[in-house]
């Protein structure tokens, strides 16, 4: 047997959904024959709910017969554009912790987790860092979301996998985003800070480690990605990684001090966003790749201001290596409270923009507001809405909120 064929029987066997229905079974997932059988009606083998009855909170636990295991019954996660006809059904877990640790897990990918993390470094450790983590954060994720709609790999089967979540269902599944996300944000967390901060090498090397391995085992553990595309999506962050991370200096301090930074920055992210597109049907893959290059474009545009206006001013070179002062309860709080008012102003920020662009697209482009789920599905609504919302909180971030600061005395 040759090599090329060694590695295609390698690279089927990793994308077999058995495999992740294995894992998913290995970590006390069950779909919906584990409770009744796939077409059985009326009692549970184990005891619990007929198979037809959903539990009154759809999360609740359901006791099993004498010395089973407890199974918790629960619905598939879902976003606001998330069909409700889409064919999930209920799954049960037996394990709470790892549920609630994968869904950590696979959170760290997710904007809920950008909106924290991003701001957190920026405002309270080191704006110089964050910046250039959002740099490549942006190429990571638009290179992966683009490779998506090349390659048009679906996502596992189901059966046999079960979906636990249904947020990104209608994409395409290869490479796995997550994984790129989950790897390249903390190896250049590693790479920009070690040196720049004083800490210990090996602490960095298990952060990395166990960001890393619990963001890839999550996309398993939900049932939204193969073991291959998993893989796929750790070697292309870190080929992604080696190509940018000898640019990011270049590429900051062009959006800090050019001139036509803005200009520049501003048309090349919405040319990015306009002519990247070929989807065959609708997926959150467009809105989420405009949402992606607008934060990039917004935060770099806001550097150049906040950079000119003085607001955010980097250490300067003999200052360094930084060192991680004593946490006390005067600075903790500060950096809380910080994080908890600046992140109050950039969530306003992108539900005002939201209101404000979607009916004006809409009213723009002639299309039917009645139905706001189909309107947000067009592109002419879901580009500008997504680009100038995200933009908008990006500029946010990096001006509006740090001038807040200066003003209020929180700097």
């Amino acid at each position: 047997m040759s090599l090329g064929q060694r590695l295609a029987r390698l690279a089927a066997h990793l994308q077999d959904p058995r495999k992740v229905a294995a894992f998913q079974r290995l970590c006390g997932v069950e779909g919906p024959s584990g409770w009744a059988g796939a077409e059985q009606r009326g009692p549970v083998a184990n005891g619990g709910p007929a198979g037809g009855q959903e539990h009154p909170t759809g999360n609740g636990a359901v006791p099993g017969a004498a010395g089973s295991p407890r199974r918790w019954r629960r619905r598939p996660r879902r976003n606001s554009l998330t069909e409700e006809e889409d064919g999930s059904q209920e799954f049960a877990t037996r394990s709470r912790f790892l549920y609630y640790l994968f869904s950590l897990g696979t959170e760290l990918g997710n904007e809920l987790f950008y909106i924290l993390f991003f701001p957190f470094c920026i405002w309270n450790v080191d704006a110089w860092l964050g910046r250039r983590l959002i740099i490549i954060w942006v190429w990571v994720m638009y290179l992966g979301q683009c490779t998506k709609d090349v390659i048009r790999w679906p996502r596992p089967a189901s059966p046999p996998v079960v979906k636990l979540e249904v947020f990104y269902n209608s994409e395409y599944s290869m490479p796995s985003t997550h994984a790129m996300s989950g790897t390249a944000i903390p190896l250049a967390l590693l790479l920009l800070s070690y040196g720049r901060w004083q800490y210990p090498l090996v602490f960095g090397l298990i952060l990395a480690f166990c960001w890393c391995s619990l963001v890839c085992c999550s996309r398993i553990y939900m049932g939204m990605h193969s073991i291959l595309d998993v893989i796929a999506g750790f070697l292309y962050a870190i080929l992604i990684l080696v190509i940018f991370h000898p640019l990011v200096d270049l590429i900051d301090n062009f959006n800090l001090t050019y001139k036509y930074a803005p200009l520049i920055i501003i048309s090349l992210h919405l040319a990015l966003g306009i002519f990247s597109f070929t989807l065959d049907t609708w997926s959150t893959s467009r809105g989420d790749t405009a949402q992606i290059l607008g934060c990039g474009a917004g935060v770099a545009c806001g550097s150049h201001v906040s950079h000119t206006l003085g607001l955010q001013l980097d250490p300067a070179p003999h200052s360094l290596p930084l060192s991680l002062s004593s946490l006390t309860v005067a600075v903790f709080g500060k950096a809380i409270l910080r994080l908890l008012l600046g992140v109050i102003v950039l969530l306003l920020t992108k539900v005002a923009m939201k209101r404000a662009t979607i009916p004006l697209a809409c009213r723009v482009f002639r299309i039917p507001q009645g139905d706001v789920r189909r309107a947000r599905q067009r592109m002419e609504v879901e580009l500008p809405y997504r680009y100038i919302t995200y933009g908008t909180v990006g500029f946010s971030l990096m001006v509006v909120v740090p001038g807040l600061f200066h003003f209020i005395g929180l700097s």
